[in-house]
């Protein structure tokens, strides 16, 4: 009997491959991007606008090689660690990056409340209670398919993406001084400082963990690798130029709006006030809009995440409305306690240090394995690309760690 040849990925429905990109962006939208790139702009104007461009591209890289090795290998970058290591290095390697991955939920779980707070101007204990009924509605979507999933949060992505650009608009920020930023320099040691936490803020990885979950749930069985990975790249560049230019509309808004003047912006409690006496309008709440749904969107995904890193290194699934329940239970503690919502931000940037080199390393050594990748693993090129990027980010969060600890 002779079998049937496998359709190439030129007959298949291409839409249906799009989206695990989208949904891995949403983590470089969360809200530790907004309090690090407003920051940012509001205190050095468009200097370190370049940091945001090159950790667009970086990230780009990662998540290339995150969506390969799911692709390529049917495997996710937590099944590929978890046949390395011995039982006991197992657990390890799973607590670390199941803490990491709980500890980024708790920030954007923060900043949604906090989104709620200031849109409705409601108490914060409320606001935790009303973050946490909206993230079940989302996780609600993923028990449809993971495609009904995937298109709730490209669509979060895009109000946040609209809401940005509407304020950008309002702005009116200077062409030529916006050129200036992309020329790469500092002032200062702080400055080098806060480009680490916002390099912190975008390299996630939880989102490297997923990402290459998801492309092995859905396209590991496909036989041909080079049409999906085409479509994958294409995938990835569009979701990343859309979290760049959000990112980047962050850092322009405060520059335009808060350098220079007397205004504070040194939380997103006060970004929000001085977008309101500054512009006035409707400013103040597409801000307030956009950081809920960043909130909502990027802790639904942070949850999906703990959800592949348990089922990758311990064969182990929980139901994805009990891992919520847990993991938005310190969130919870934390904002009816009313413990400060920025030094929350701050500390979830700590233990996202931590977590970076245990989930970057091991991935550039997957890609760049034969055994595992075959004719797709990386090339000289790739591999100093990709280990150059890691050493910069390694480097800039031991900084940031140095800094925030002493």
């Amino acid at each position: 009997m002779v079998s049937q040849p496998v359709a190439p990925v030129e007959r298949l429905k291409k839409r249906q491959f799009i989206g695990p990109a989208f949904v891995a962006a949403v983590a470089y939208l969360d809200p530790g991007n907004f309090a690090t790139n407003m920051t940012a702009g509001a205190q050095y104007g468009f200097l370190l606008l370049w940091i945001i461009v090159a950790a667009n591209l970086m990230a780009v890289v990662i998540q290339t090689l995150s969506a390969k090795l799911g692709l390529v290998s049917n495997m996710s970058l937590a099944e590929v660690i978890r046949d390395e290591l011995s039982p006991v290095a197992r657990l390890f390697y799973w607590a670390q990056a199941e803490l990491v991955a709980m500890a980024t939920d708790l920030a954007e779980f923060v900043g949604a409340a906090l989104g709620f707070h200031l849109l409705f101007n409601i108490d914060m204990k409320i606001a935790a209670l009303l973050t946490a009924i909206a993230s079940f509605v989302i996780l609600g979507f993923e028990r449809k398919g993971l495609r009904h999933f995937e298109a709730v949060i490209a669509g979060l992505v895009l109000v946040i993406a609209v809401a940005f650009a509407i304020q950008v608009i309002q702005v009116e920020p200077n062409v030529r001084d916006m050129a200036g930023g992309l020329i790469p320099g500092f002032e200062g040691t702080p400055s080098i400082v806060l480009a680490a936490g916002m390099l912190g803020a975008t390299v996630m990885p939880h989102a490297i963990y997923l990402h290459s979950d998801l492309t092995k749930r859905r396209m590991g069985k496909i036989a041909d690798k080079r049409g999906l990975m085409k479509i994958q790249t294409l995938d990835i560049w569009a979701a990343m130029l859309i979290a760049g230019a959000v990112n980047g509309a962050m850092l322009v808004i405060a520059a335009t709006v808060f350098f220079g003047t007397d205004q504070k912006a040194a939380t997103l409690e006060s970004i929000f006030s001085g977008l309101g006496t500054s512009l006035g309008g409707t400013a103040p709440y597409l801000f307030g809009v956009a950081l809920l749904v960043s909130g909502l969107a990027s802790s639904s995904v942070g949850t999906m995440s703990g959800d592949a890193i348990m089922r990758g290194f311990l064969k182990i699934e929980i139901p994805i409305f009990l891992r919520r329940s847990i993991t938005m239970a310190p969130a919870i503690v934390l904002l009816l306690s009313g413990f400060d919502p920025t030094r929350a931000l701050i500390w979830s940037q700590v233990a996202l240090s931590f977590g970076i080199p245990f989930a970057l390393i091991p991935l550039i050594r997957a890609t760049s394995s034969g055994r595992i990748m075959g004719d797709f693993k990386n090339g000289m090129k790739m591999k100093l690309l990709a280990w150059s990027i890691v050493t910069i980010v390694i480097i800039f969060n031991i900084y940031l760690l140095v800094d925030l600890l002493v």
